[in-house]
């Protein structure tokens, strides 16, 4: 008899036998499928731990949707583009196409070894012209609709890729996302912190450049609002896009400048023009001392044509690492006028402001913010103090000074004109009430998509520059623009791809040149869980009728280092196409699970650290089972060699099992109470890990398994076991395992001769209404534990007799009414109303009226009734009748269980949900 399961020798027979049944394909009759979606991986070349776990656990739940009777979406592609592809084909001698493929073939074949389900009709490749064709035609919609710009812009560059890096891809050197700092009343963003690139890690420069951005920020507000509506995100991720997008409340502050020559300026002293600013706290605005713009504001730009020294200094701040500009800044020949006192302020340019930040200036108030107060400091301006703590509020004593640090808290106002002496919030709305050059408002932290990469390996962006026409698209019949032959070289290799960049104009016919920019790689996968849907279409990116029918995506799973990144800006893709009438869904994801991390002596995998473990190592099967049952899957886990080996174990444990049963076949036909008590566990089983698939609690399912082959096991050896009952069981165990390890399930299954295939048989259903099942497991595990409470305080060796009493049945009626009894509610006594109900109550036989009401008050006085409720003393008396045959194998003594009567000792003992316990 053959009792080693090998998955290896099992593994290629049955994904022979799916892919021969071809059970992953969606049903072309499908209308709204089950959407379960893993973030599809890069092109790496190889699978790592994270991308096992993320896809065992789309996996596991794709089989158990199908298995309850749902049609499944369950696809795989491959995010194909991008610029560590590109650098890797340089360094291997080889163009990025030839590398990307040979990723794709290498971790295709490792996906299918690990035994994942996916429909590979739909497989879409990024890099495929078929495919970036619909990137090009989605951009020109956009272009169309005026979410598209070009202009001018300081950007981060990343010196090693040589490319041009959005906000979210610049991170500090602990791989934290950068978030811009607030800019509200003087609250300009200070200096980066030591920022790198995401991908490199190589400090990041900054350079002005003519570029490509999405308006992102034109959704800024619904993207905001709509988090709260994403009831099945993790809140983690949707306080991380919060914090992004940044919303701020404030007031719009209009300062009006003179004094300057310049484009627009006469320098005659007149307003020549005014200056809004964005301020969180107008209340502080009687502190402001100084006004102060970005080296990219309009009016530094106007101060610059005749000011050298503003000139210089704007030159030297857009190509300085943002770690160097600190607290620096120019003074300009400008004044501000204070909106409130008509006080002179100066006006500076300062590279602490940026300018796609609030308004790109600020009123500098440096006595109430810090940042403020350090650059007022660093250029010798006055810090006025213009709001105190309130003493009793916030423990101030009113003599405070704002010189060597600001106060930045709320308190009562001073120097403040009519408004001293109000406390600050109150101050701020009536401010801003009473004075036109105010105005309340609210501003975004989040700033335009820039998507311009100067790389080759990316979708070339359909757009060409004539000199007579500008900016022209390229139209839809000429599209795809395809990439030409990689040319190898420092820079952008399509710079140097002179017949392909040298193009007509669309428009004239005269020469033009093609944009050299390809497109950020994140534009690819903001969209592409829309192609899965139809990914053979021809003529549109993807079917919108079947778009509109079948999502959102029901399960999306992936790592929430994307939250700023991939996730947001899918969510701004799916309400743009929606204006664009391409959609009628806002909001692409109903639920999603951020996997944890795998870690490895505490460290999170990494081939840098050497602590990688492939998944080979242990075999699919194994690791497959493990990385689901260790932890909650948004729990990061540790991984061991011994934690692996109880993944291991459960396999051999049900293998051997089902083997023993189908080749030894020693059973009985006669049912007996204990037959009862196991066949209403299975069902209690089948209940409780449905209940587990349904919440993504793989973890908890693979323990309510281990228990129930523990159980069976334990039957087994107690008695022969009833054929039916026992097989049911090992049926139930294959059938409930098999989305974890699919191959084990089907071996299982196959042995068992149940129906079909276990990928395609029905999710098993309880005999009985297991819907108690928590209740009744309770009750057992609580009473078989008071049993060796007593065994043990009593030191009894060998107990020759236990009995069981159930308590009577007014007991269960006063539980009862105590569960629906609100003290105090109309006044009356609770207890008073227990003991008239329970002596009315000719069924529940109570006793003397002193003894229901001890024990109501004791009902009443405690918070927690351990589920008495809905119970009685027959289904009790039932429950542990069934059971009592586990305290007889765990004791070897006689067990009787039964109902206490009037007079009976143990009736006092005994309670609902906790029975009297005799031992002799």
């Amino acid at each position: 008899m053959t009792t080693h399961y090998d998955h290896a020798q099992v593994q290629e027979f049955w994904q022979y036998v799916w892919e021969r049944d071809d059970v992953y394909a969606l049903d072309a009759d499908a209308t709204d499928p089950t959407y379960v979606l893993g973030m599809f991986p890069y092109t790496s070349g190889t699978l790592h731990m994270g991308h096992v776990r993320n896809y065992a656990i789309t996996d596991a739940y794709s089989r158990y949707r199908r298995m309850r009777g749902d049609d499944v979406l369950h696809p795989m592609g491959w995010d194909a583009f991008g610029l560590p592809a590109e650098n890797a084909a340089f360094d291997r001698g080889t163009d990025p196409e030839s590398w990307t493929q040979a990723c794709i073939r290498r971790m295709r074949e490792e996906l299918e070894t690990m035994g994942f389900g996916y429909d590979w009709s739909r497989e879409i490749t990024t890099c495929e012209p078929e495919y970036y064709r619909w990137n090009q035609w989605l951009f020109k919609r956009l272009y169309e609709a005026g979410l598209v710009e070009y202009e001018a812009a300081t950007v981060n560059w990343c010196p090693d890729c040589e490319t041009v890096l959005a906000d979210a891809q610049v991170v500090d050197r602990e791989d934290e996302r950068s978030e811009s700092a607030d800019q509200g009343a003087g609250d300009a963003a200070s200096g980066r912190g030591d920022r790198v690139c995401w991908r490199c890690k190589t400090p990041v420069g900054r350079r002005e450049l003519d570029q490509w951005f999405f308006t992102i920020t034109d959704y800024a507000a619904e993207l905001h609002e709509g988090l709260d509506d994403l009831e099945g995100w993790p809140e983690g991720v949707r306080e991380i896009q919060r914090n992004w997008i940044g919303r701020q409340e404030g007031a719009r502050i209009t300062f009006d400048v003179a004094g300057y020559s310049g484009a627009g300026g006469s320098g005659d002293g007149d307003d020549d023009r005014t200056v809004d600013v964005f301020s969180t706290r107008p209340e502080t605005i009687y502190g402001a001392t100084y006004l102060a713009v970005s080296p990219g504001h309009d009016l530094a730009r106007a101060l610059a044509e005749d000011d050298d020294a503003v000139a210089d200094y704007i030159t030297t701040v857009r190509e300085q690492d943002p770690d160097r500009v600190g607290f620096s800044g120019v003074e300009t020949d400008a004044t501000a006028v204070h909106p409130l006192t008509g006080a002179e302020l100066p006006v500076y340019v300062a590279g602490y402001v940026l300018e796609d930040v609030g308004t790109g200036a600020v009123m500098g108030v440096p006595g109430h913010n810090e940042r403020d107060h350090s650059f007022a400091r660093e250029h010798d301006l006055p810090i006025e103090r213009v709001i105190v703590p309130d003493a009793d509020d916030n423990g101030g004593s009113g003599t405070e000074t704002v010189e060597g640090s600001p106060y930045t808290g709320a308190g009562v106002l001073e120097h403040s004109g009519e408004y001293d002496g109000l406390e600050s919030e109150v101050a701020g709305k009536r401010i801003v009430a009473g004075h036109d050059a105010l105005a309340d408002d609210v501003t975004y932290r989040l700033r335009d998509w820039l998507i311009s990469r100067q790389r080759y390996w990316g979708t070339p962006i359909p757009m060409v520059h004539c000199d007579e026409c500008g900016r022209v698209p390229v139209s839809d019949e000429n599209l795809p623009v395809e990439l030409p032959a990689f040319v190898r070289t420092t820079g952008n290799p399509l710079d140097a791809a002179e017949e392909w960049t040298e193009t007509t104009c669309p428009d004239c016919g005269g020469p033009a040149r093609r944009e050299t920019d390809t497109m950020d790689t994140f534009v690819d996968s903001s969209w592409y869980y829309l192609r899965f849907l139809s990914p053979a279409l021809a003529d549109a990116p993807f079917e919108t009728e079947v778009a509109n029918d079948w999502l959102p995506i029901d399960l999306y799973v992936g790592g929430d280092e994307h939250a700023s990144l991939h996730l947001l800006y899918t969510r701004f893709f799916t309400k743009a196409l929606a204006d664009l009438d391409l959609l009628e869904r806002r909001e692409p994801i109903r639920e999603l699970v951020s996997q944890g991390t795998v870690l490895y002596d505490g460290e999170k995998m990494s081939s840098s650290k050497g602590n990688v473990v492939t998944p080979e190592e242990y075999g699919a099967e194994t690791t497959r089972l493990f990385v689901l049952s260790a932890a909650h899957p948004e729990q990061d886990f540790e991984w061991t060699a011994n934690n692996v080996r109880g993944a291991y174990d459960l396999q051999q444990t049900l293998y051997r099992m089902a083997t023993a049963f189908v080749e030894e076949g020693d059973a009985r036909v006669e049912r007996r109470d204990h037959d009862e008590y196991v066949a209403r566990e299975i069902d209690r089983t089948i209940a409780a890990v449905t209940e587990e698939y349904d919440r993504y609690r793989f973890h908890r399912a693979a323990t309510e398994i281990r228990e129930l082959a523990r159980l069976l096991r334990r039957y087994r050896e107690y008695d022969r076991p009833h054929g039916d009952v026992y097989r049911r069981g090992l049926l139930t165990l294959a059938a409930l395992i098999a989305p974890m390890a699919p191959h084990l399930g089907e071996e299982l299954w196959n042995k068992l001769r149940g129906d079909g295939l276990a990928v395609e048989a029905d999710w098993p259903e309880p005999d009985h209404d297991a819907s108690q099942y928590r209740l009744e497991r309770r009750l057992v595990d609580r009473t078989l534990e008071d049993v060796r409470d007593i065994v043990d305080v009593a030191d009894i060796d060998d107990p020759e007799r236990i009995e069981l009493v159930v308590a009577p049945d007014w007991k269960y009626r006063a539980a009862e009414l105590a569960s629906r009894t609100d003290s105090g509610d109309d006044g009356s006594d609770p207890v008073d109303a227990i003991v008239d109900a329970v002596l009315a109550d000719e069924s529940a036989a109570a006793p003397d009226p002193s003894r229901v009401a001890a024990f109501a008050g004791e009902l009443v006085g405690r918070d927690g009734r351990d589920g008495e409720e809905g119970r009685s003393a027959d289904h009790e008396l039932a429950i542990l009748d069934r059971a009592s045959w586990l305290v007889t194998d765990e004791f070897d003594a006689a067990v009787s269980v039964r109902r206490a009567t009037g007079d009976d000792a143990q009736a006092a003992k005994a309670r609902p949900g906790k029975p009297a316990i005799r031992i002799r």
